[in-house]
């Protein structure tokens, strides 16, 4: 008789036993998978929101604090263009958008508004010494995933991540408020530190002093304000590990002349959820070994114990221990890859049930989930089965006819 055959028809005589140990396993891989897949799709959709609010990292001149930077940048101190080329060349991981700045203020129809210069992306695609530097892009594991390539074409794109595909040395963005204030139309022309300029769009409303500004091409402004190549503040959108990893401190070493800071609160919260995510992973991880596993070790030594004369009946037939052994552990590792593959299904269904509801995120299967799935549930059963199987393949057959 072949050993699949022995080993089918050994789990077809307790299906009790069996099914109790299949769900164990099942449910123990179907939660791990769930809390992973929900977890995963969470961290995207928080890198996403984090893309949404702007920078989290900023570099600033010595002197000037965080509140100087959201007081419109009028700390009047510069830093040299020249450190945008340092972050790029350097081989820092987790830079997705960098956006330099330089803000002038000026007078517009008796009221105060500010000319900030950007730097579009094209400007750095055109630097071929840049391009392999590893800038705008993201490490595995930072959810969201930003590339040079997928820049936005958008004009009006500039209110959400502060960046844009291309800007001409005499177009112009305009704020909401100087908008409404003073007319502009797209497609019109406004007058600017003594040059006309091309209202390229209008930007919509931010709440912020993004709207009573106007945005030009940062070589523009150094040239008509004649500060020179410095900037005002470097606008950084990191990948929160990447922070929590230590860019910040990386920066700090680059740029030593310079202040870096990040929005703690925000970095902060991604980790926090990121970290209360992962240690529940671990923790249903914990409790599919300690569970699936010792009621597979249970069941199987209440096995060999029940069975025992019809062991020794095998044995006395011809069977080796070696084929005793292959055939509790063969019906231990089929109940494992029963188990893996049926809990990646269940944890997966529940995972897109529960991600809306409880993560409010839109969650689809991760295929890479599958192997983990299996290959824990076979390592766990295979593990359970062991002491058993071995104890199994070492009785005596005189021994078993003796106690019957």
């Amino acid at each position: 008789m072949r050993l699949s055959t022995l080993i089918f028809k050994e789990m077809g005589e307790r299906l009790v036993p069996m099914i109790t140990c299949l769900l164990a396993i099942l449910l123990g891989v179907a939660a791990l998978v769930a809390i992973r897949t929900i977890t995963h799709h969470s961290e995207l959709a928080v890198a996403s929101e984090l893309d949404a609010l702007g920078a989290n990292v900023l570099i600033l001149p010595k002197g000037a604090s965080v509140q100087d930077y959201y007081a419109a940048d009028m700390h009047g101190e510069t830093l040299p263009e020249e450190y945008v080329e340092r972050i790029a060349m350097s081989d820092l991981e987790g830079v997705d958008n960098l956006s330099p700045k330089l803000s002038i203020p000026m007078y517009m129809g008796g009221g105060q508004i500010t000319v900030t210069g950007i730097l579009p992306k094209s400007e750095f695609q055109a630097k071929a010494a840049w391009g392999g530097a590893g800038i705008f892009s993201r490490p595995a594991g930072c959810g969201a995933h930003t590339n040079l390539k997928d820049a936005p074409s958008d004009p009006k794109a500039l209110a959400r991540k502060r960046v844009i595909e291309t800007l001409g040395d005499h177009e112009v963005l305009v704020g909401s408020d100087v908008a409404a204030k003073h007319g502009f139309k797209e497609g019109g022309s406004i007058e600017l530190l003594g040059a006309r300029f091309t209202v390229l769009a209008l930007l919509p409303p931010t709440g912020s002093v993004d709207d009573s500004r106007v945005f030009a091409h940062l070589h523009t402004v150094q040239d008509l304000s004649k500060k020179g190549e410095v900037v005002n503040v470097i606008e950084i959108v990191g990948c929160c590990k990447q922070i929590a990893a230590g860019l910040v401190e990386n920066l700090n070493k680059l740029l030593p002349e310079a202040r870096v800071v990040t929005i703690a609160q925000v970095v902060q919260t991604q980790q926090n959820v990121n970290n209360l995510m992962e240690n529940l992973s671990l923790i249903f991880l914990s409790v599919l070994m300690a569970m699936g596993g010792a009621a597979m070790a249970s069941a199987l030594f209440a096995n060999v114990s029940e069975r025992r004369k019809e062991i020794g009946t095998l044995m006395a037939l011809g069977a080796t221990p070696g084929l005793i052994l292959k055939m509790i552990v063969g019906k231990a590792l089929i109940l494992g890859m029963a188990g893996g593959v049926g809990g990646f299904v269940l944890g997966s269904a529940a995972a897109w049930w529960l991600g809306p509801a409880l993560a409010g995120v839109a969650v689809e299967p991760l295929p890479s989930l599958a192997g983990l799935a299996v290959g824990i549930s076979v390592a766990v059963t295979f593990l359970a089965s062991l002491l058993p199987a071995l104890r199994a393949a070492r009785l005596d057959p005189c021994i078993c006819f003796k106690e019957a």
